[in-house]
């Protein structure tokens, strides 16, 4: 049976165990911090040396040579052709969704010229290089190389390199199989603190990148906030997570439900799962279905684990009160098993992906929707988005003024910087209007 943690509106500490359901710090221990650190130095100081050692003492890497660990494309395409035909369409399917989607995201910039006759814009630029993690072993993804790659693909980088750790030599013949179909520049199969700090300062096999993207562990999260500044990372990816809201309406099914409960909890022992419903007797139908689902599960420990460890039913006063539940969790995925979910939408402020209706189960979106799983967590939906094109790109200001277009906006720089102390910046902008005479304030 069981042990999951139940909250209803009725409950006197009601704010405070929702409080506690969500307290969750990805990486702040302060032993794993130190050992990250430890890492990152070592291959900052001796590069390919300390970056081969490491992956042969985590995982017990077969390589004898630092050009061992790298996959030759040709090998990308062996795999690839070597799938059964029916898991190739799969993944080529899945490819172009993606693709199609991530189109619409792609920015051109603009250009316009104001009433002073000075033109305006800004200017859209792929990044030259970035660096994707796909997690290995035995959480080995190649959706994950389809959501990191395509968009920079889409964006433009000229150069994608890919990381995957090889526990014993072991590869998913199915994550080489994505890094050919997505049109992967290199593959390199080291992975943890020690894959990030190489493609973040390089060494000299492993050109040095612009932006780190993907999920790993806690070593590979910790290792990706501990570089940021000397390269762009995407975010620092905690647990996977779910919230499912319903409102015992007719066409509610319970083992549905459940099933899309359970499939972010199987992912992790610290993964959250959370119902949210306004209908006591669904509150109590959900349970048993979780409790029947987990009778069959082949990973039904871990996804125990997670639903005793963080997961939760909770037992919402009306639609109102779920909404601002909705919005306190910032799910990474959320899911509205309602009618007319449009009529919520509007609400919904803070989530990461949104899945509206009965039959579009988070696992879709997952695989083959389109829309890239690579999601804020962690309640960082308040102020982080999907990983996009947007990603990929930098944007620059351009500022083209004539010379009588400058006049106006010249002497206004002069006041302003006046104000502010900065001489030089007065004196720069007084010059382009010819009166320098004028010493009074400068």
């Amino acid at each position: 049976m069981l042990n999951l943690t139940t909250i209803r509106y009725t409950d006197t500490d009601f704010d405070s165990r929702l409080a506690d359901l969500l307290a969750f710090e990805t990486v702040t221990d302060s032993v794993l911090i130190s050992t990250v650190n430890d890492i990152i130095d070592e291959v900052r100081r001796n590069g390919d040396q300390a970056v081969f050692a490491f992956t042969q003492k985590f995982d017990n890497h077969p390589a004898t040579s630092m050009a061992d660990l790298f996959i030759a494309k040709d090998y990308l395409k062996n795999a690839f052709d070597d799938l059964p035909e029916h898991v190739k369409t799969a993944l080529q399917l899945s490819a172009s969704r993606i693709f199609e989607f991530h189109q619409h995201q792609v920015e051109t910039g603009f250009l316009f010229t104001d009433t002073l006759g000075n033109r305006l814009g800004q200017k859209v630029t792929p990044l030259d290089s970035v660096g994707i993690y796909v997690p290995g072993g035995l959480a080995s993804y190649p959706s994950s190389v389809l959501m990191n790659a395509i968009p920079a693909k889409v964006a433009g980088v000229k150069q994608i390199t890919m990381v995957v750790p090889a526990p014993k030599g072991v590869l998913n013949p199915l994550v080489l199989a994505a890094a050919h179909l997505a049109d992967v520049d290199s593959v390199i199969t080291i992975g943890g603190a020690q894959a990030v700090a190489a493609l973040a300062y390089g060494t000299d096999t492993i050109a040095k990148v612009d932006k780190i993207t993907g999920p790993g562990n806690k070593y590979v999260a910790a290792a990706k906030r501990a570089v940021f500044g000397q390269v762009g990372i995407d975010m620092i990816a905690g647990p996977s997570e779910v919230l499912v809201y319903a409102e015992g309406q007719a066409n509610d099914n319970a083992d549905w439900l459940a099933m899309d409960l359970l499939s972010q909890a199987e992912h992790d022992t610290v993964a959250q799962a959370i119902f949210v419903t306004t209908c006591e007797k669904q509150l109590a139908d959900v349970r048993v279905a979780l409790d029947k689902a987990l009778t069959n599960l082949p990973k039904a420990d871990i996804a125990r684990a997670a639903l005793d460890n963080r997961g939760a039913l909770i037992l919402a006063k009306d639609r109102s009160h779920a909404l601002d539940i909705i919005n306190q969790v910032a799910p990474e995925h959320l899911e509205l098993s309602l009618d007319n979910p449009d009529e919520v939408l509007a609400d919904i402020h803070h989530a990461g992906a949104i899945f509206m209706g009965r039959h579009t189960p988070e696992a879709i979106g997952d695989y083959c929707a389109g829309s890239n799983h690579v999601l804020p967590t962690s309640g960082t939906a308040r102020f982080s988005s999907p990983l996009g094109v947007y990603d990929f790109v930098k944007r620059s200001s351009i500022i083209h003024c004539t010379s009588d277009g400058c006049l106006p906006l010249a002497k206004t720089a002069d006041i302003l910087a006046i104000k502010e102390n900065l001489t030089a910046h007065a004196l720069s902008a007084r010059y382009r209007y010819g009166d320098v005479s004028f010493k009074e304030e400068v």
